[in-house]
């Protein structure tokens, strides 16, 4: 039977960081992923973000969600080594400041933003050099973009004539503003989690890949988790593990492992046949996401990318361009741009994030629009809304039953009807105005009614769900500080499901950095 000192499950933005920096270390390291490697044009390339193929995504859903109309939402999630971070719009943003000295409030000691920084800056390979707030020579390249669209350029200088400010560092001494993001590449490529910790390990003799596996549980033997099992068609295989097992599946598949495991609520285990090992109501609740509304509008101007015959032609040259030297404008991230700005009166930090797309965007991207026109999302950054993860089954390859609980509390449709408000003002300023854009979906804004009947037959998720395996320092919690799960030796989990509260902003770069605290973790307790 096969053994390990570490057993990683899962090859996303916090996985491939805990195997890649425990393989460094010296720890003989498996590393099990559901999906395929991904090393492949259109993953590799930022423009084919819209054409991935379902290989790459789990493209699960939601339950009918009450504060949407009862629509169910879409609720992608990659698959395959990097997993979300081989998917995404590849925007490097850490949350605010504020974000991380609240979870220490909270009770997660250690995990302030002066005691999380290091590991940003160990993980950050910036373009522009190591100073107080970056990084020069990390895995993860972060790049500026060279390429940017008019419109997004045009929409940070609309901002500016509301006089709300430019910022050309999210993630610098200050969030507030707007501007263009940066971007996890490296040469006009996307930059993977996986290309930044696993592939340049890859054919190392103390790190063992294995793709195209589907774990089904966790061993556990005396309150110690003692290996894995996985499937890989209709067989079954079980790997052990002498120091630990770090669970790195993701807010909806983590919390899915350890239920399927014998571990979280009781009486919803029972419900489906399975022993309980320990009874953790925490797993799979506390699930928080951006509920995000996408501004939509129509320009005769084809300097923004559309549906025309001109922009397939324009889209055709970038491609081959790209190809022979990787550059152009099939770098994009679509989100080119965006920004951070408070809209209620209580907010300890910005509480909406901007990205704006220049493109139409319709169901995800998923309904192809006719045209050109540019479109704006203004999302929720701390949404006091709480959902839950559960089972829909016993087999580990079937999805979750996700429920987000979008707008449930009206502190967070009050906070989006004000983010939209400011994005209609945005593209009404000068530098946007110019492009005539076309309302696709106009209303009287100034109706609170109406405005709140349009949002919820529209909003849906900015793609960031965490929480389901909270971290805290009270028992209830499922991880210590320490990431450590609680009930169960051996077990750490690393990934977005521990956040305690969702960040202000785009959750790739927090959940490498959970992962860099991990092998950390990792390492000291199988040294001690």
């Amino acid at each position: 039977m096969d053994e390990f000192d570490v057993i990683v499950i899962g090859g996303g933005s916090g996985g491939s960081a805990v195997a890649g920096r425990l393989a460094e270390a010296g720890k003989s390291v498996c590393l099990l992923e559901a999906g395929p490697r991904n090393n492949t044009i259109l993953v590799k390339t930022p423009g084919f973000m819209p054409f991935l193929r379902q290989s790459s995504n789990y493209r699960y859903e939601t339950v009918p969600q009450k504060g949407l109309n009862g629509r169910t939402g879409y609720q992608p999630r990659g698959r395959g080594l990097g997993g979300s971070s081989a998917i995404n719009a590849m925007i490097y943003i850490r949350g605010n400041h504020w974000d991380y000295d609240n979870w220490a409030a909270l009770g997660c000691t250690g995990w302030s933003h002066d005691d999380v920084l290091p590991y940003f800056k160990r993980a950050e390979h910036n373009v522009r050099g190591e100073d107080p707030h970056h990084g020069g020579s990390g895995p993860l390249w972060v790049s500026d973009q060279k390429w940017p669209n008019p419109g997004s350029v045009a929409f940070v200088e609309a901002a500016a004539q509301l006089q709300l400010p430019r910022n050309s560092d999210f993630n610098g001494a200050e969030q507030a503003g707007f501007g263009l993001y940066q971007v996890t590449q490296k040469e006009g490529e996307r930059w993977s989690a996986a290309r930044a910790y696993v592939e340049p390990k890859r054919g190392s003799k103390n790190l063992d890949v294995r793709i195209g596996v589907s774990v089904q549980r966790l061993e556990i033997a005396d309150g110690r988790v003692t290996g894995v099992t996985y499937s890989v068609g209709d067989k079954q295989r079980t790997i052990r593990a002498r120091g630990a097992v770090v669970l790195s599946a993701g807010a909806f598949n983590s919390p899915q492992i350890m239920m399927l495991s014998g571990i979280g609520p009781g009486e919803h285990l029972k419900e489906h046949g399975i022993d309980v090992i320990v009874d953790k109501p925490a797993v799979g609740s506390d699930l928080q996401d951006h509920i995000d509304y996408v501004s939509s509008w129509q320009t005769e101007s084809t300097d923004l990318i559309g549906d025309s015959l001109a922009g397939t032609v324009r889209m055709a040259k970038a491609i081959i361009e790209h190809r022979r030297k990787r550059t152009g404008i099939m770098t994009t991230p679509y989100a080119e741009a965006g920004g951070f700005w408070t809209v209620m009166p209580d907010a300890p930090a910005p509480d909406v994030q901007w990205h704006f797309v220049p493109a139409m965007l319709e169901d995800h991207g998923r309904t192809k629009v006719k045209g050109h026109g540019f479109s704006l999302h203004a999302c929720v950054l701390r949404p006091e809304s709480r959902g839950t993860v559960r089972l829909d089954g016993r087999d580990a390859r079937q999805a979750p039953r996700i429920d987000p609980n979008f707008l449930d509390d009206e502190r967070d449709i009050a906070t989006l009807r004000a983010g939209v408000r400011l994005s209609h003002r945005i593209a009404s300023s000068p530098s946007l105005a110019k492009y005539e854009p076309q309302d696709r979906y106009p209303i009287d804004l100034d109706d609170d009614a109406a405005l709140d009947e349009l949002i919820r037959n529209r909003a849906d998720t900015v793609y960031h769900p965490v929480g389901t395996c909270r971290m805290g320092g009270d028992e209830a919690s499922v991880v210590d500080p320490t990431l450590k799960a609680r009930g169960i030796e051996g077990l750490y989990i690393a990934d977005a499901s521990v956040m305690p509260r969702l960040v202000s902003g785009n959750t790739n770069a927090p959940s490498i950095m959970i992962g860099e605290r991990c092998a950390d973790f990792v390492k000291d307790a199988l040294a001690a």
